[in-house]
């Protein structure tokens, strides 16, 4: 080199050294966005701004990377040292060290990108068959008597199940149908598993699922196979599957997704109070229901009674008894009804409803006595004085009586 042109000031550019930066950072900025780097995590910290600061290398070179605080919702995996990922950003230079590093804004562990290509293919050819429509979903039983669970017999899932469905209410039956849940054959033991429920029919409702994992651990719940078998049951399934951010090819096609384990439980068991409120509620209801309809009645069977006593309409009382009869019948049948949902759980206050109608009352040989000629019911010897006309309703007709004197009970 000519040492003249070298040393001669007018020939020279000389940069200082933030503009040689800003050049540099220029030139990276416009020519390496949107790309895509593959390298093993390293030296990977966060910090107090929330922000995450590491390294990807490879057997020959490092370079520096950020994923800011707005970014990391994007990431669903545990990052950490050791991890080769596939990182998505853009270059830039930290001026005031001369640094450039990649800014990431979404990154993967290294070979979830052909699984997610696969997860979306199969998702999209089960959409199109029907497989995820609403209108064939079948409704999750209110109070299963048993409730199937198809997982590790060995996993967290399993113990969270049992744990939320013994404290919600102990009475509820546990089959569980135990799998392998990721790994070689998972998939088929999974579908095997639905199958083999179905076979057996001893269950209300089928929950499916794991705990959380990488998008490999979870495969098994995005296989064709699991999905046609859960499509193609006849017991309602629920799928469980990872953490609440996570979605498999099961959860599509389930009758109901739930984002956890614990959370399927709690969907499926009801909670012992509610129970009970439920069941006070009910009795409540079934009270006012059967004293109005005894009060209504009551009033047409005294207008009924007064023509009886003028010789007059004795078939029309006649008829209305059987009418009665039949109204009464129907209000007992549409009870049980009402509390056959609950598995019998409510026939024995059924029964103790029975026993306390006054219809039943009357037929055992007790009465009613009342007044003439205001009707009023008679409670009590202070009710009514010497010389006052009474009439005791019987189960089969009535009595007038004239009160001769009373006697308090001491």
């Amino acid at each position: 080199m000519d040492a003249n042109k070298l040393y001669n000031s007018q020939t020279r550019k000389v940069y200082t050294v933030l503009e040689l930066t800003k050049q540099i950072k220029s030139l990276l900025t416009e020519n390496y966005r949107d790309i895509w780097v593959c390298g093993e995590i390293s030296n990977y910290k966060k910090a107090s701004s929330g922000h995450i600061y590491f390294t990807l290398k490879d057997e020959s070179s490092v370079i520096k990377a950020a994923l800011f605080r707005g970014y990391q919702r994007m990431i669903r995996f545990d990052a950490g040292d050791g991890l080769k990922v596939i990182a998505h950003g853009n270059l830039d230079v930290f001026d005031k060290k001369g640094e450039y590093q990649l800014i990431v804004d979404f990154m993967e562990p290294e070979g979830v990108g052909d699984l997610q290509l696969a997860f979306e293919k199969l998702k999209q050819k089960l959409r199109e068959e029907g497989l995820f429509d609403e209108s064939r979903k079948k409704d999750i039983p209110v109070l299963p008597e048993s409730i199937g669970v198809i997982t590790s017999p060995t996993g967290a899932a399993l113990h969270d199940i049992l744990n939320i469905t013994a404290r919600r209410y102990r009475g509820v039956r546990i089959v569980i149908y135990p799998v392998l849940v990721q790994g070689e054959g998972a998939a088929e033991e999974i579908a095997g598993a639905v199958k083999t429920a179905n076979i057996r029919g001893e269950v209300d409702v089928l929950i499916v699922g794991r705990g959380g994992g990488s998008i490999e651990d979870l495969w098994p719940f995005n296989e064709e196979i699991v999905a046609r078998e859960i499509y193609a049951s006849e017991i309602p399934v629920i799928s469980a599957v990872g953490h609440e951010i996570d979605f498999t090819i099961s959860d599509f096609v389930a009758d109901l997704r739930a984002p956890t384990p614990s959370a399927a439980a709690e969907l499926v068991v009801q909670n012992r109070k509610e129970l009970v409120k439920l069941s006070v509620d009910l009795i409540k209801r079934l009270y006012t229901s059967v004293n109005r309809l005894v009060a209504q009645k009551g009033e047409k069977v005294s207008f009924y009674s007064i023509e009886l006593m003028q010789g007059r309409l004795i078939s029309i009382l006649t008829q209305k008894n059987f009418i009665l009869d039949d109204i009464t019948k129907s209000l007992f049948n549409k009870m049980d009804a009402v509390l056959s949902e609950g598995r019998g759980r409510f026939e024995k206050t059924v029964g103790r409803l029975n026993a306390l109608s006054p219809l039943r009352t009357i037929s055992r040989g007790f009465a009613v006595v009342s007044k003439i000629p205001e009707n009023k019911p008679v409670f009590s010897v202070h009710d009514v004085v010497t010389g006052d006309d009474i009439k005791t309703r019987l189960k089969d007709g009535v009595l007038l009586s004239k009160i001769s004197g009373t006697e308090e009970k001491k």
